[in-house]
C-alpha cells in the first residue's frame, strides 16, 4: 500500500498531515535549524499583497513560529493569485450568462436507463462481470470530508448510522468490493481483484488509514486499499487576502473533490492503475449508503458504449429539487447547478411527461484510464476553481477570534465532473433512486433530509424489497402477513441484480427493519435459499452466520 505523504516526523509533520499542507522536508529543517529567513519571507508576502499573515509574529512562541514559516514558504502566492482571479471572473461571468437559452437535455442516443432499457440490462451486466473479472476494474473513492455536519469529527467513512449490524459506511463499501470479486470469480472462473483507490485530506488521512488498519482493512489485502491525498487551499477575503484561522495558522480547506486530478498526478495514482492493468475506474463519494461500488451493470453499459466518461444519474423528483442536472450546453456535457437554472425551464416536460432536464447528478462516474491520463496530462491545468462564499472563523485586527454571522470569504474548489467537457465518447445511465441513492450529509432533525435515519431506512427498505422478490415474507405480531404488492409488473429476474419490474414491497410501506449483509447479496441476488417460502418477525439479519430474527430476549 502506498501512501501520499510527505517524509516529515515529529509532531510537525502530525499537524502538517492534519491540516493537508505539503511541506517539503528542506522546510523543516531549515526551521529545526533556526536559519528561517523571516526578512527573505516579508518581502515575498508584500509582492504577493500577503503581509498580514505575518503581522501577529512577534507575539508567537517559537514553535508556533516554525509552523506558520513552514505554512508559508510552501505556499505559491503567484499561483494564488492566478487561481483567484480566474475563479472570481468566472463566477462573474457565469452571473452575467443566461444559461437557459444555451441547454439541452441528454439525447436519448447517449443515455442508459434501468427502467427503460431492461432488454438491455443482462447484457451490459454479463459485460460489466467480465471486466472485473479480468482484473480491468477499480474504484475510485472520494472521501476526503469530515463529518462536521453530521455533528462528528471524523470521516463520513467512519459513521454507523444505526444499522441493526452498526457497520460503518467503509465497511459496507468493502464487503461490496468483496462480494462483486467473489460473482466475477463464480461467472468466469478467475480469481480477481478490484483495487480501491481512497482519496482523503489533510483532514481525514491520519485517521482514515489508522481505521482501516484497525479493522484489517475488512477482508481485502492491504496492498490492494490505496490511499492518497488531496491537496488543500487557503480561504481568501472578497479581495484576495489569505485568512488567517489562528495567528500562527492559515485557514485551510480541501480544493474540491474536482481536486482528484492534480492529486493523481502528484502522487501518481495512474501510473499504479497502469501497472496493475486496469482499463477502467468507478468513481463515487463516500457518503451514499446504496452506492453499487463497481456496478457491473454501469461498467458494462460504459464499455458497451465505447464511452471513456460517464455519469450514473437519478430522475429527479421535482423541478426545483436542489440537485445538479447533466446536460449539454452549447453542445459541451457540463453539471448545471439547479440555482443557475430558471424555475421555466427547470419544468419544462417531454412527450412523455418527464421533466427534460432530469438528470440528477449524484456524484458516480466513469472514467477509462487513458482518458484520466490525458486529464492529469493535458487537461488539469484548464480546469478552474468555481468560488463558494462562506462564513469562515478568522483572527481579526487585534488578534480575537472572530465566528462571522455572514460570509466574509471564499473557498475555491474544482469539481470532479468539470472533465466531462473533455470527453470524446460522454454516455449516461439513469438508475433509480430508491435502488442506487441515499446520501448522508445533516444530522437527525425533526423532517429532515439525507440524515442518518433517511439513510438507514433507506438501506433496509431496498433489504426488504430483495426478500419478498425472493420468495419470503414479513408477519406482524399476531403471525398474520402483511401483504406484498409490485413496486411495478410481476415477473422473475435471472440476473445478479434483481430488474427493478420484479420488487415488491408491503402494501403499507411502513419501513421494517431488515439488513442483509453484502457479503451475503450484492444487490439482491442469491437470498433465495435463505427466504423463499419462509416468514420472518422484523428486525431480521441475514449475514455469513445465517439468518437471525431479532425479538426482544435477544437473537
Amino acid at each position: 500500500m502506498r501512501s501520499g505523504r510527505g517524509a516529515q516526523s515529529g509532531a510537525g509533520r502530525a499537524d502538517a498531515e492534519r491540516r493537508g499542507l505539503w511541506l517539503p522536508p528542506c522546510f523543516l529543517e531549515a526551521c529545526l535549524a533556526g536559519t528561517m529567513n523571516v526578512p527573505e519571507l516579508r518581502s515575498r508576502l508584500s509582492q504577493a499583497g500577503q503581509a498580514h499573515l505575518l503581522q501577529f509574529w512577534p507575539e508567537l512562541e517559537e514553535a508556533q513560529q516554525m509552523e506558520l514559516y513552514a505554512e508559508l514558504e510552501a505556499m505559491n502566492f503567484e499561483e494564488l493569485h492566478v487561481f483567484f482571479q480566474k475563479a472570481t471572473a468566472e463566477s462573474s461571468q457565469a452571473q452575467r450568462d443566461g444559461m437557459d437559452a444555451r441547454m439541452e437535455p441528454v439525447p436519448r442516443e447517449v443515455l442508459g436507463s434501468a427502467t427503460r432499457d431492461q432488454d438491455q440490462l443482462q447484457a451490459w451486466e454479463n459485460e460489466g462481470l467480465f471486466q472485473i473479472s479480468q482484473n480491468k476494474v477499480a474504484v475510485l473513492l472520494l472521501a476526503g470530508g469530515q463529518g462536521t455536519r453530521l455533528g462528528v469529527a471524523y470521516p463520513k467513512g467512519m459513521y454507523d448510522v444505526g444499522l441493526p449490524s452498526h457497520k460503518t459506511l467503509f465497511q459496507i463499501q468493502a464487503e461490496r468490493i468483496l462480494k462483486l470479486q467473489q460473482l466475477a470469480e463464480k461467472y468466469h472462473g478467475n480469481k480477481c481483484i478490484i483495487p480501491w483507490y481512497i482519496m482523503t485530506s489533510g483532514r481525514t488521512m491520519e485517521s482514515t488509514e489508522e481505521f482501516f488498519a484497525k479493522h484489517k482493512y475488512f477482508g481485502l489485502r492491504k496492498e490492494n486499499v490505496i490511499f492518497f491525498q488531496q491537496g488543500m487551499l487557503p480561504a481568501m477575503t472578497f479581495d484576495g487576502k489569505i485568512i488567517l484561522e489562528e495567528k500562527h495558522k492559515v485557514s485551510m480547506a480541501p480544493d474540491g473533490n474536482g481536486g482528484l486530478y492534480r492529486a493523481l498526478a502528484a502522487q501518481n495514482i495512474v501510473q499504479d492503475m497502469e501497472r496493475r492493468g486496469v482499463g477502467c475506474v468507478h468513481v463515487y463519494c463516500v457518503d451514499n449508503i446504496l452506492v453499487r461500488v463497481a456496478d457491473p451493470r454501469f461498467i458494462g453499459f460504459c464499455v458497451r458504449k465505447g464511452a471513456d466518461c460517464g455519469a450514473k444519474v437519478v430522475e429527479k423528483t421535482n423541478p426545483t429539487e436542489p440537485v445538479g442536472v447533466v446536460c449539454r450546453v452549447d453542445g459541451v456535457y457540463q453539471v448545471v447547478e439547479y440555482s443557475e437554472i430558471a424555475l421555466a425551464t427547470a419544468q419544462k416536460r417531454g412527450p412523455d411527461g418527464r421533466l427534460q432536464f432530469s438528470a440528477g447528478n449524484i456524484a458516480n462516474h466513469f472514467f477509462t484510464v487513458p482518458f484520466l491520463r490525458d486529464v492529469v496530462k493535458v487537461h488539469e491545468p484548464r480546469l478552474l476553481h468555481h468560488v463558494a462564499q462562506k462564513k469562515i472563523p478568522c483572527v481579526g485586527p487585534q488578534g480575537q477570534r472572530v465566528k462571522p454571522d455572514k460570509p466574509n470569504g471564499i473557498k475555491m474548489e474544482k469539481f470532479v465532473f468539470d472533465i466531462f467537457q473533455f470527453a470524446r465518447k460522454f454516455v449516461v445511465y439513469e438508475v433509480l433512486r430508491e435502488d442506487e441513492f441515499s446520501p448522508l450529509k445533516n444530522a437527525d432533525s425533526q423532517n429532515g433530509k439525507d440524515n442518518p435515519t433517511t439513510a438507514r431506512h433507506a438501506l433496509m427498505s431496498l433489504h426488504h424489497c430483495w426478500v419478498l422478490n425472493a420468495g419470503g415474507h414479513f408477519i406482524d405480531e399476531n403471525g398474520s402477513r402483511l401483504p406484498a404488492i409490485p413496486r411495478a409488473a410481476n415477473g422473475k429476474s435471472e440476473s445478479i441484480t434483481a430488474g427493478v419490474n420484479y420488487n415488491l414491497k408491503d402494501a403499507n410501506d411502513v419501513p421494517i427493519q431488515c439488513e442483509i449483509s453484502p457479503l451475503i447479496s450484492y444487490a439482491g441476488e442469491g437470498i433465495e435459499s435463505y427466504v423463499a417460502g419462509r416468514e420472518f418477525h422484523a428486525p431480521l439479519i441475514i449475514d455469513e452466520d445465517g439468518v437471525h430474527e431479532l425479538v426482544k430476549n435477544g437473537l
